[in-house]
């Protein structure tokens, strides 16, 4: 029989081998408290431990006996499921077309401290959707039952802070070792107090207790890159969520797709980590024999129902009573989830045997009296070591979201990008060669312009390919979020940072590697092609491109969540914003009813800027006497004729035209182009204020599109 953490059990001579002088008698002050049945802030739990937390967050005893129980009761959850073949946004929603499906229904149970609770079930059964129940990832609006820990309401800031959850899928940057992984989480999820040479110690021992030490400097690796096994992937998947060392963990099936010795491992560290005083809540599909016996709690679920609850011993005797005894060389649940496949299909489905499992719960069930209350539990687990975070150091008025400052998270989210990009130069260096590239393809193409009306035509073609060439470069810039949507989102949904320090960094990091781009396009532009306005002003919004371009591209990537999507959609709204620039119809030709897109143009606003730098001069002329013909059907006639008609028109115009008059200079260009209606600065200036626009729109796009709960 599995060990049980009664919480009558709790005596101080029991006790005391496990604790200091100091905190056995905190603890025995704390159990002599009277109980209190309001809420409180974490400050509050931990006001009475004073210098206590100062022990070594890496030490923990065996066999921790402070008593913690998490207790749910009739959980219940439905959704909404649409019958309608149109998509919602075509179909008014009523009850005629809609259906409530009901993912959990008056589920209940308890898990104690030192013990792993294990959901069991086939797909679709609610295991996921019953941790997500007890992690807070549902909304309490749309969860109906009750939820407590030693009896008191669990507040969503408290449990954030006490709790960790580990999702199903392994989200690691990928040419990260594991060490630098871990350290990274620390510099996280500790506090800026706490000194680097104990967050180092507390990595180590995390790196031991879950037995990765001979991976420490090993890569996590992806695809293109041969880094640690699958199953030491999970375990640093765990050990990025419990580097805190939570009170309570939950994760969505921890060994799936692993091996059976992987996942053997896996739940051996996971008995480590509740032994350690922690509850140890897991969905699994189907343990092996091996994994059954470290579990020490299971609940089996069958279409939102609770089929069997209890310590895996019983099952024999459960499936005995209800008429289905388990052979005795047979895998215990294996037998139990495939009979319960089998009574799924039938007429009467599982209800027999849900009224068993109710039945057996009234008549089996211990009612044990809470020794501690739930400040002071929490008060003496973090006397023990647990919640590594600094805790003790909090106000006692409100519980603060966040370990660190902003600062200190912009700081570690740029150390960790840059470390990771550092080593996958080849991401960088392909977008560096294709603006080199499309470059010498200009350079070569748009050889040393001359300035005649041919030249001219030439620099506009140049000015508007260019110019949208610096937004298409940034297509780039799609898959990086992607990547990284679902660590970022594990990360925020318990508070390892903020979401608009993500924002900053993200923003800042981008500015080297776009200046190197901008001056590496523009130095083999500029001369190669003769341009004549200032160099620096177009190396300036060359940058302010790469910027705003770079910042659509990312604000695109927080609102579409697929990849090949995106691009579609990316290609298509920079093609409309080129179509709509200016080049190819000019303002005062666009009709009313589209003017709104010319201005909401992001091409529209460099290549205006870059035509009025070229041809600002006044003074420089670029049409001549009988240039005036060039482009038209009398280009090819002979010079006399073309003098001769430059007479007849004098005659006509009332002024002398000759060979060398100036008939257009860059003034007139730039009226004829029609992109006089802002000046060269501030188009500028409105590339750059566009490129924190849409930085202002990430940072919303995650704040509503990331989510961690459902509805």
């Amino acid at each position: 029989m599995p060990r049980s953490f009664g919480y009558d059990s709790l005596s101080m001579s029991s006790d005391m081998p496990f604790l200091g002088p100091r905190q056995a008698m905190d603890l025995q002050e704390f159990s002599r408290k009277p109980k209190r049945t309001t809420s409180h802030t974490l400050g509050e739990l931990l006001q009475r431990i004073g210098d206590s937390t100062t022990t070594s967050p890496t030490h923990h005893h065996p066999s921790p006996s402070v008593p913690l129980l998490l207790s749910f009761h009739n959980l219940t959850y439905s959704v909404s499921v649409s019958r309608s073949l149109l998509p919602a946004c075509f179909t008014r929603r009523t009850s005629a077309n809609t259906e409530k499906k009901v993912l959990l229904n008056d589920i209940s149970g308890e898990a104690r401290v030192g013990e792993i609770m294990a959901v069991l079930g086939a797909s679709g059964s609610g295991k996921s959707t019953l941790i997500d129940a007890l992690a807070n990832r549902i909304a309490r609006e749309s969860l109906k039952g009750s939820i407590t820990l030693n009896g008191e309401a669990l507040e969503s800031k408290l449990l954030k802070v006490i709790s960790a959850y580990v999702m199903q899928d392994d989200l690691l940057f990928p040419m990260l070792t594991v060490e630098e992984t871990l350290m990274f989480s620390a510099e996280f999820r500790l506090p800026r107090t706490m000194p680097t040479s104990r967050k180092r110690s507390r990595v180590q021992a995390l790196i031991d207790q879950l037995g990765l030490r001979s991976a420490a400097n090993t890569i996590i690796g992806d695809e293109g890159h041969r880094g640690i096994s699958g199953g030491e992937r999970r375990r640093v998947s765990i050990g990025t969520d419990i580097i805190h060392d939570p009170i309570l963990l939950f994760l969505d099936e921890p060994t799936s797709g692993l091996d059976s010795t992987s996942a053997f491992m896996v739940v051996k560290v996971l008995q480590r980590i509740a032994q350690s005083g922690s509850i140890v809540i897991m969905s699994i599909h189907q343990p092996s024999y091996r994994i059954l016996k470290l579990l020490d709690r299971l609940i089996i679920l069958s279409r939102g129902h609770t089929v069997f609850s209890g310590v895996p011993a019983t099952l024999p005797l459960f499936f005995a009573e209800h008429g289905n005894p388990i052979p005795p060389h047979e895998d215990k649940t294996e037998f139990a989830l495939d009979h319960i496949r089998e009574l799924e299909a039938t007429p009467g489905g599982t209800e027999d045997i849900v009224r068993l499992n109710k039945t057996w719960q009234r008549r089996n069930t211990i009612r044990q009296t809470q020794k501690l209350s739930l400040k002071d539990a929490i008060s003496a687990s973090i006397s023990m070591g647990k919640l590594v975070s600094g805790a003790s150091n909090m106000d006692s008025n409100s519980v603060p979201k966040y370990a660190n400052p902003f600062w200190k998270e912009m700081i570690v989210i740029a150390q960790r990008s840059i470390t990771n990009s550092r080593r996958a130069p080849e991401l960088f260096g392909a977008r560096f060669g294709a603006v080199i590239i499309t470059g010498v393809i200009l350079a070569t193409i748009f050889w040393k312009l001359d300035n005649t009306p041919k030249g001219v035509q030439e620099r506009l073609g140049f000015f508007s390919f260019a110019m949208s060439t610096t937004f298409y470069t940034c297509a780039e810039a799609i898959p990086v979020f992607l990547l990284q949507r679902y660590i970022f989102m594990r990360e925020t949904a318990y508070n390892a940072y903020r979401r608009w320090s993500y924002v900053i960094s993200h923003a800042i990091i981008s500015i080297p590697s776009l200046m190197l781009l901008s001056v590496a396009f523009a130095a083999t532009t500029y001369w190669a092609v003769g341009l004549a306005g200032g160099f620096l002003f177009y190396l300036t919004l060359v940058f302010a491109s790469f910027w705003a371009g770079n910042s659509f591209v990312t604000f695109l990537s927080g609102i579409i969540f697929n990849l090949m999507m995106a691009y579609t959609v990316v290609v298509a709204i920079l093609a409309y914003f080129f179509l709509f620039s200016g080049f190819f119809i000019t303002r005062d030709r666009i009709p009313s009813y589209w003017l709104w897109f010319h201005y909401a143009s992001l091409v529209k606003y460099p290549y205006q800027g870059v035509m009025q730098n070229e041809f600002e001069d006044p003074l420089k002329c670029f049409v001549r006497g009988t240039q005036v013909f060039d482009g038209s059907p009398l280009q090819a006639a002979p010079e006399s004729v073309k003098l001769s008609l430059l007479k007849t028109m004098s005659k006509t115009l009332g002024m002398n035209i000759t060979r060398s008059t100036c008939l257009t200079t860059g003034s007139d260009i730039l009226k004829q182009t029609g992109v006089t209606d802002i000046d060269k600065w501030s188009c500028l200036w409105i590339t750059i204020a566009l490129g924190f626009f849409f930085r202002f729109l990430f940072y919303f796009a995650l704040l509503i599109g990331s989510k961690n709960k459902r509805r």
